[in-house]
């Protein structure tokens, strides 16, 4: 095979960062044993590599010689990354790293392409030198032989078996006993050991964190497009079905009209756009500040690292809950494979879970807002997406003082909105640091402080994450140079955030942000965009531009030729291969004769 077949040359295009092209090659749709070869063993040789270990590794990488995976997760350790239990001992007699799986619950598991597939593996693990402990870092691991793809001696390694869904990737285990690698096969751009087992700190330790931090940016724009395949079908498909009656003795109307699917469907939409916004802000902040981190100024990875954590979590959870709502808005033909919408999901659910799971994700962005509240209270100024925080030094969120501000948000303007949004968030992280501040002085440890409190840290996450996607979309409305276009976002904007509103009323009545009258209003002006933005709706999931082979359904095909197909797919099932099945001779026929 000729892997540059598959893989051309590198040739950037203007203004392109290769870690975005690297993971362009991933399949999009439908998971493959490449994907973590191609989204992050190549990246992360591009990101933690010298350029001597680049020489080695990348190429030979590049031409599908060497087949990398990401050796991170552990059977009993995921998202707490300092209790991962592997271990790498420097040996200067030899200049070897002696990796081993100590524990059952240290054997590496769920990596993709590790089953089968990879021959090598960047494997995370707890660095030991001159007796010493230097935490996590990672290292390359041949893993296979070349040539005959065997196990090397030391390694025992296989498929963890099947899984919720991705049939097609060969998840896998991985255990290590006394198996050496050379010094230089540790990642070395940003710590080092030298030959003598010196030990050269790097930076900042969450460098090591940084293809991690990659896929939580990349995962924010899978999110918008796994939501919007699902919108796709849901609204495509409820323009073709028609059922019962708005009024009687006249044709059955598009299950469209009904105000109850377009509240189920649309506010779903405007989330798909929101999401697609956040995600190209991510990913073009990730780029950026990469740059600056390359330069040595790691003054933004603190809020990078909380960013993408926290929008990590945010965009997945509720794309997650969308993909199972757009399900059930196709009815009972949304539960057939037909429809497209149970491969969506069982492909893009895991992403609660891997690369961090959401609910310590939004505890890790809590930190960051509770140390920004912390400063803020100290008489620093904070900058970045927690500016918002340097109010609360001239007004103290509380409803006695806030109380005047309600008559000036405006429900029909997005800016207004984004205020509202901004006070909430900025209510919510105050009520949490003051609540853990309040365990801590209850002569708690910060440990169980923290925990007593975690329930508020993490709603004032989300409430800092829905301020960030608020204000992302509306700021996107002045970069729209389309007076008709940028009207419909408008309106899509509006019942994301009006929706939103009436989702957690509690907040911003609480918070003395919006008074019951207003509450009532936006209730009524999100009810008003559902029938606005309805004669749009089948137009805006077009223009996500999915091509059928892409969108994989009979539902929402772009051709709306649903039923035909539908009993076309039926015909191809594997149980209609023949009129009368084995079963009927081997049971029914014999059971049927005993009556």
């Amino acid at each position: 095979m000729n892997p540059h077949a598959c893989f051309p040359p590198i040739t950037l295009p203007p203004h392109s960062h290769p870690m975005t092209l690297l993971h362009s090659f991933v399949h999009r749709g439908r998971p493959e044993p490449l994907d973590l070869h191609l989204g992050m063993f190549l990246p992360t040789l591009l990101t933690q590599a010298t350029p001597e270990q680049q020489d080695r590794f990348f190429m030979p990488a590049w031409n599908l010689e060497i087949i990398g995976t990401y050796a991170q997760t552990e059977m009993g350790h995921g998202t707490h990354l300092r209790g991962l239990e592997t271990t790498a001992t420097y040996d200067p007699a030899t200049q070897e790293f002696i990796l081993n799986s100590p524990t059952v619950t240290s054997i590496k598991w769920w990596p993709g392409g590790l089953g089968k597939t990879s021959n090598h593996a960047i494997v995370l693990a707890q660095l030991y030198t001159q007796g010493q402990c230097k935490g996590l870092h990672a290292f390359i691991v041949p893993i296979r032989q070349l040539g005959t793809h065997e196990p090397l001696p030391g390694i025992t390694v296989g498929d963890i078996g099947p899984k919720f869904g991705y049939d097609e990737m060969d998840n896998g285990y991985l255990k290590m006993d006394n198996f050496r690698i050379p010094r230089e096969n540790m990642l070395m751009k940003h710590a080092q050991v030298e030959p003598d087992g010196t030990y050269v700190k790097p930076l900042s330790d969450k460098l090591t964190y940084g293809t991690m931090v990659f896929i939580r940016s990349l995962i924010v724009g899978d999110s918008a497009r796994s939501l919007s395949r699902a919108c796709t079908i849901a609204i495509r498909y409820s323009a073709v079905r028609h059922q019962s009656e708005l009024k009687p003795g006249e044709p059955e109307p598009q299950i469209l009209d009904y105000q109850t699917q377009q509240y189920k469907l649309f506010p779903l939409l405007a989330t798909a756009y929101a999401f697609h916004f956040v995600g190209a802000y991510i990913k073009d902040t990730y780029h950026r500040i990469s740059g600056d981190i390359n330069e040595g100024d790691l003054s933004e990875l603190p809020e990078l690292h909380a960013l993408t954590a926290g929008l990590k979590a945010f965009t997945s959870w509720t794309a997650n809950a969308g993909i199972e709502e757009c399900r059930m808005a196709c009815g009972g033909h949304g539960y057939s494979r037909c429809s497209g919408i149970p491969d969506i999901y069982v492909t893009f659910t895991p992403s609660c879970t891997y690369e961090g799971e959401n609910t310590v994700m939004m505890l890790q962005t809590a930190r960051f807002l509770v140390k920004s509240y912390t400063q803020v209270s100290s008489g620093q100024r904070v900058t970045g997406m927690v500016s918002y925080l340097n109010d609360l030094s001239r007004q103290r969120i509380q409803p006695q003082h806030v109380a005047s501000r309600t008559a000036t948000v405006r429900i029909t303007d997005p800016v207004s909105l984004v205020d509202a949004y901004k006070a909430r968030a900025a209510r919510l992280v105050e009520a949490a640091a003051k609540n853990l501040q309040a365990e801590l002085n209850h002569r708690k440890s910060k440990e169980d402080a923290w925990n007593r409190t975690s329930v508020d840290l993490v709603r004032a996450s989300e409430a800092h994450c829905h301020y960030v996607v608020v204000k992302l979309f509306t700021a996107k409305l002045s970069e729209i140079g389309n007076a008709a276009v940028r009207a419909v976002l408008t309106d899509l904007c509006l019942l994301y955030a009006l929706y939103g509103i009436s989702k957690n009323t509690g907040d911003f009545l609480q918070a003395g942000i919006l008074t019951d009258a207003q509450i009532t209003q936006v209730t009524q002006r999100v009810k008003e965009l559902l029938a606005i933005i309805r004669p749009n709706a089948v137009a805006l999931v077009d223009s996500f531009d999915f091509h059928d082979v892409h969108l994989g359904s009979v539902l929402g095909r772009y051709d709306g030729n649903v039923y035909e197909n539908m009993f076309e797919w039926a015909k191809k099932s594997p149980l209609n291969k023949t009129q009368v099945h084995e079963s009927f001779h081997k049971h029914l026929k014999p059971m049927q004769a005993k009556l």
